[in-house]
């Protein structure tokens, strides 16, 4: 087996998010595009020769079984019938509860990275499926390419967006995905629209569905939209509470930077069509360094 594998757990932005129904069993059917950004979580893999899984340090308020982390090494293990184990390390940079995927994307990395560390051997498509059982953008992240995402989000089709500059901006507040969704006032009839009529719409008409019921919930984020917005074009990505603006140049980026409120976290970052993780893979894992990103 390899020695410590370190890897990126990168951020993803729903460049645009239309609910376009509500299953029986109380699943959203959506359409969206998902893009990665090139800031991320980093994890560190050292194999253990026995099957014990380890997580360090605690995530506040998540018991390390609950981590999506952990869930996944197990899943993993279950499927596989690995006998080993793993030591992981988690440096935490992406804000909880912000709508960038970060524990989806804690996942992904975790299933790719041990794939490897265990010689198991399984497909993309197959990590794909058992990344669905712990969440549903778990499947983006393990196949690495910017996405046009239906079903809830698991039916995937590989695009090329513009690769813009990023203003995310974090007002200090965590959502709740699950009170958005099962908030009475979302809207849940969108039409569906095909992928090319997306593409071809681009960000003029892209909207987000949870946008309003997110800002009736959660005030400061309303009041956090409406500052951004005096910058440039500015989203809520899947249900919050991060917000982005997109921009024309690196630049423009760091002036927005220089004027956020004290209370809110911002961060800049450049869209990618292909995930980090992946890129750093090839190179059998590699030291990652992010812009400082604070939870």
């Amino acid at each position: 087996m390899l020695e410590t594998l370190t890897l990126p757990a990168p951020a993803k932005l729903n460049r645009m998010l239309h609910i376009t129904g509500r299953r029986p069993d109380g699943y959203h059917t959506l359409q969206t595009l998902f893009q990665f950004l090139d800031v991320s979580d980093t994890l560190h893999f050292t194999p253990r020769h026995d099957d014990s899984i380890t997580l360090s340090p605690a995530l506040p308020g998540v018991a390390p079984e609950d981590n999506l982390v952990v869930r996944a090494a197990r899943a993993l293990q279950r499927e596989s019938g690995c006998r080993y184990g793993v030591d992981i390390t988690l440096e935490k940079r992406l804000p909880m509860g912000g709508g960038l995927g970060g524990g989806s994307s804690n996942a992904a990395t975790t299933l790719l990275a041990l794939n490897r560390l265990w010689e198991t051997g399984f497909t993309y498509e197959r990590l794909a499926s058992i990344g669905l059982t712990l969440g549903a953008d778990v499947p983006v992240f393990v196949h690495g390419q910017a996405a046009w995402a239906e079903g809830v989000g698991e039916v995937l089709t590989a695009v090329e967006l513009e690769t813009p500059w990023f203003v995310v901006l974090h007002p200090g507040i965590t959502v709740s995905t699950a009170s958005v969704f099962n908030a009475p006032q979302l809207t849940r009839n969108t039409p569906p629209i095909s992928m090319a009529r997306a593409l071809q719409g681009g960000a003029l008409a892209w909207h987000n569905d949870c946008q309003q019921t997110v800002f009736a919930r959660y005030p400061e984020i309303a009041r956090a939209h409406a500052w951004l917005s005096g910058f440039a074009p500015t989203m809520l990505t899947g249900t919050g509470a991060c917000l982005f603006a997109r921009l024309t140049d690196e630049c423009e980026a760091d002036s927005i930077l220089q004027r956020v409120d004290a209370g809110w976290h911002a961060f800049k970052a450049k869209g990618c069509n292909r995930s980090p993780l992946h890129a750093a893979l090839e190179y059998g894992g590699m030291p990652v360094t992010s812009p400082s990103v604070t939870p």
